[in-house]
Parts: C-alpha cells; structure tokens; sequence
C-alpha cells in the first residue's frame, strides 16, 4: 500500500451521524467516498450485479429497471442470511470502485463512508478507520426523522449491524456525534492521534 494518500474509513450504525462527519472533512477539503451512493448506482446499472440480485431475490428485486428497495428490504433484513448474501455481492463491486477513485485524488488523506466496514472486513484494506458513534435514543431520532421509519423497522435494521461495543475492537479513533458534541475539534485530535499532524 502506497504511503500517500492514506485511505482512512469513516463507519458507523444507522443514525450514527457519519455522513454529518464526512460532509465536516469534505468542507474541510478532503475527497470523500461515500459508499452507499456509490453501491446504489452499481446496483442499478452493473448488468453482472443485476443479474446476481436477480437470481437471489427473484425477478421482483427491480420494479422498471430499478431496484424494488421495498422488497429488498422486507426480505433481507428479515434474514440475515440473505442480508450477507447481497453484501457479498455488491461490497467487492463498491470495493474496486473506491480503489479506482483513491488512485485519481490529489490528496493526502482519503475517506471512504461505509456502514459495515467492519463486518465485511473492509477495514482491512484501510490505512486506518474511524468509528462514528452516538447513543440509541440519538440515533432512533435520527432515524425516524430521516427515513420515517418506525421503532420496529428501526430495530430491525439495528440489529443487521454489529453494535458500536463490537466494533470499537477493530477500529483506530471513535468520534462522538450525539447532538452536544463538537466534530471539528475531535476530527483534528484524530489527525493528531492517527497522523502525528496538526490541522
């Protein structure tokens, strides 16, 4: 792995607040990948991925050539088996298109947002990766207001996701994001911890 840019990841649960963080680093001018966004296009436009979510979800996975996300869901975060299934089939996709795109920044720090960075072990192709964190009333806020969703959809997909005392094991820098708590101070102690550099 090359020594510049260092490929840093920003991960978090649901509601956590990371996108909230990673829009703080844009402003702050480092190139930013949000992996989501990214998975979601491939999702609709790779024909491989396509034909792959087809056969594990049935032709009903795309309502006019778009992903059914309602159905999608239902099914996948009802069963987890199907939830790791689909995450095995577009995470090396989104994987290799973060890696064409780290390749193309002019700068010295890149950050790619990706809510399960840990559990599908993408961490370990980062330089470091940083935790997003903040509490469960928070983040259910977030969430309903967001998504409006309910407590039990929100539950649900909760519990997709390893909880943040799982994930603090195999991470390098956790930021606090609950409502009272300053980003940009605890970013640059990041850089400082991490990096030895001052911002």
């Amino acid at each position: 792995m090359n020594n510049f840019p260092k490929r840093i990841g920003v991960t978090g649960g649901i509601g956590s607040g990371k996108s909230y963080v990673c829009r703080v680093l844009a402003a702050m001018g480092y190139p930013v990948f949000y992996s989501d966004i990214e998975a979601k296009k491939l999702i609709n436009t790779d024909p491989e991925l396509i034909d792959s979510i087809k056969e594990l979800f049935g032709n009903e996975a795309y309502l006019n050539n778009e992903l059914n996300r309602k159905h999608i869901a239902s099914a996948a975060f009802s069963d987890s088996g199907l939830l790791s299934k689909l995450n095995a089939l577009v995470h090396p996709k989104v994987r290799s298109a973060f890696d064409e795109w780290a390749s193309k920044q002019d700068s010295n720090y890149v950050f790619q947002e990706a809510a399960i960075l840990v559990e599908t072990e993408g961490y370990k192709l980062l330089d470091k990766t940083i935790l997003v964190t903040a509490s469960l009333e928070t983040k259910i806020s977030r969430v309903k207001k967001r998504d409006k969703l309910s407590e039990e959809e929100i539950s649900k997909r909760m519990q997709s996701q390893m909880s943040d005392s799982d994930k603090i094991t195999f991470v390098d820098f956790v930021i606090e994001n609950d409502d009272n708590s300053m980003i940009l101070p605890q970013i640059k102690k990041m850089f400082k911890a991490l990096f030895n550099e001052v911002i």
